[in-house]
């Protein structure tokens, strides 16, 4: 965890920086993507990148998910460490074929001889009035597939950390920023330093009710607790930080202390994220358990347009305090 006098950075700076610094340590490392250069993304998380790296190595491609996703496969097989930029996760939907086909499996069908040491950066999230194909969570569908790393940071510390523990993994990772989050502050050391996948960060300690958020969540689910706390409630916050490898050990452990759990994800909740993390906690924790697992996720509808009708898509902070006091018997 960062020291609290540690200097604030946003989380669009505290990406960009990882990627600076790892594009500074490692020649190997570019980044493709639609208006990644000049425009320095839609959110200009990258901007003055390409003023201090060059074309040659932050290049803008043609509008073609499904091309550059694909010309970063073949250069990560052959010695590159691309991070592949797709500015809204919904046309994630445009590279299944290359990330779930290709890059996920080329390591196991060639019996270990071929790596694909690639980055996807993406967005998730709604709340933005982009409406219906600019604001999905669809993290689930890469979280099911066997040979890739899902990463979703909900701090510019954890941004930070696991970006540049991503860029140096051998595998090929997906990592989902929250485009609500890019202007959050928080502190972020100035030394080096990675953060390990497959472990779980408790953002706060409790003892009747645990808490797992995922990405934008874990601010949720902690704006949740300072309700709670107020209603006599002491509730544990955690974030998984990748949803594979995940950190069930930590789930269950939670799970066991508290015997109330409420898991929130802006996934869909049918078939989603936090299905698998109840299935884990119910499977693991089962007799210490009080109450049933609750899941709360985004509403099985396309993302509407209407602000208040997007607003009430989503977990709140308001709904997570009062399904966690149902769950605690304090209505």
């Amino acid at each position: 965890m960062p020291d609290a006098g540690a200097r604030e950075l946003t989380f669009a700076q505290a990406v960009r920086e990882a990627l600076a610094e790892e594009m500074r340590r490692d020649p190997r490392v570019c980044i493709l993507g639609e208006d990644v250069a000049e425009a320095g993304t839609p959110f200009k998380v990258l901007s003055g990148l390409v003023e201090e790296f060059g074309t040659s190595r932050v290049i803008d491609t043609p509008i073609s998910e499904a091309g550059f996703t694909g010309v970063a496969v073949g250069a990560a097989m052959t010695g590159l460490r691309p991070v592949v930029d797709i500015m809204f996760g919904d046309f994630i939907t445009l590279t299944m074929d290359q990330m779930v086909n290709q890059a996920a499996k080329v390591h196991y069908m060639s019996g270990g001889t071929w790596k694909v040491p690639m980055v996807m950066r993406t967005t998730l999230g709604a709340t933005r009035r982009s409406a219906a194909q600019h604001s999905q969570s669809l993290h689930a569908w890469f979280s099911h597939v066997p040979g890739l790393k899902i990463v979703l940071p909900s701090t510019p510390y954890d941004a930070k950390g696991l970006l540049k523990t991503a860029i140096r993994d051998e595998n090929p990772v997906v990592f989902f920023e929250d485009k609500m989050m890019y202007r959050q502050k928080g502190p972020v050391p100035a030394e080096e330093y990675t953060i390990p996948f497959g472990v779980a960060d408790i953002k706060r300690v409790g003892r009747d009710i645990t808490l797992v958020g995922t990405s934008s969540m874990v601010q949720v689910a902690l704006g949740a607790a300072n309700l709670l706390e107020e209603a006599g409630i002491s509730a544990e916050v955690i974030d998984p930080r990748t949803t594979w490898p995940l950190d069930e050990k930590a789930l269950i452990e939670s799970a066991k202390k508290t015997s109330r759990v409420i898991i929130m994800d802006e996934g869909y909740g049918r078939y989603g994220v936090a299905a698998e993390l109840s299935a884990v906690i119910a499977e693991g924790a089962f007799y210490d358990l009080d109450a049933p697992v609750k899941r709360m996720g985004a509403m099985h509808v396309p993302i509407p347009f209407s602000p208040p009708l997007e607003d009430a898509t989503v977990p709140t902070e308001k709904s997570v305090f009062e399904a966690a006091r149902a769950l605690c018997g304090k209505t």
